[in-house]
């Protein structure tokens, strides 16, 4: 009777932690933007609706690729503690797909910019990877990105934002309009020196970084430990009058050996 009871009882405890499962399986998707909508890869969070269109005109591979284009207040968020005002519309990936503190991590992504794209001085974050900060009020929730790509006074900036500190890991003002630009990131997120990041544009390495890549984990920054880091691509602006486009295509994310860098 006991040893019944005790296998039924790791039955059920097997049945209900499927997360502990789902949390071992690798990361390892792809999206070529080739469906009528939106794959489930993607949140709808942090875009209007009108502002993602399937396209087929201007694409990196296949048949399809997204368009994005933000307009004046798109997902409007006032700014906080002196910060400016700011306007989205950002894929943001599905919750599953999370990185994780410690792993390492590949992903790439081909980017256009048409040739009539505003180069006007204002922020503007075209990819970014952010710490979970696990609450709206907590002292971390208006923190900038770790790690992101912005494109500013047609300059395009590599950065991180660890510990209040902002860091330019890379800058170039070539013309990048007009082509498009494939980007391949792999990073290892750490609070502290055994952190990664690796950044491709097209063959040439722009970044390679080791050391820390993420907050300190205190009661203070408010972030948990360990971390969690979500990763959204698209237009993140100060607010203006004029809309932008921009052009995304050929996505993926996988996990990765340490030993890949």
């Amino acid at each position: 009777m006991l040893a019944a009871a005790l296998t039924m009882c790791l039955l059920t405890f097997k049945a209900q932690t499927p997360t502990r499962r789902a949390a071992a399986t690798a990361v390892d998707v792809y999206d070529g933007f080739e469906t009528p909508a939106l794959s489930k890869l993607w949140e709808r969070s942090r875009f209007e609706a009108s502002a993602v269109v399937m396209e087929s005109k201007v694409v990196r591979a296949g048949h399809q690729a997204v368009a994005i284009t933000v307009a004046p207040n798109d997902m409007f968020e006032a700014g906080q503690n002196g910060s400016a005002d700011s306007e989205r519309d950002e894929l943001m990936e599905a919750r599953t797909l999370t990185a994780l503190e410690g792993k390492s991590y590949e992903q790439s992504f081909s980017m256009f910019f048409p040739m009539d794209f505003p180069i006007v001085p204002t922020r503007l974050v075209i990819a970014q990877w952010k710490q979970y900060c696990g609450a709206d009020d907590g002292p971390c929730s208006d923190d900038s990105p770790v790690l992101a790509l912005r494109y500013i006074g047609g300059t395009l900036l590599i950065t991180q934002d660890i510990n209040k500190k902002h860091l330019v890991l890379y800058q170039d003002n070539t013309e990048f309009r007009g082509h498009w630009l494939d980007f391949k990131v792999r990073v290892r997120f750490s609070p502290d020196v055994t952190g990664h990041v690796k950044v491709w544009l097209g063959d040439k390495v722009l970044v390679d970084h080791t050391g820390v890549t993420a907050d300190a984990e205190t009661a203070e920054t408010g972030y948990a430990s360990p971390s969690r880091f979500y990763f959204k691509m698209g237009l993140y602006r100060n607010v203006m009058k004029e809309p932008m486009t921009i052009y995304l295509d050929e996505y993926r994310k996988r996990e990765i050996r340490d030993d890949e860098f």
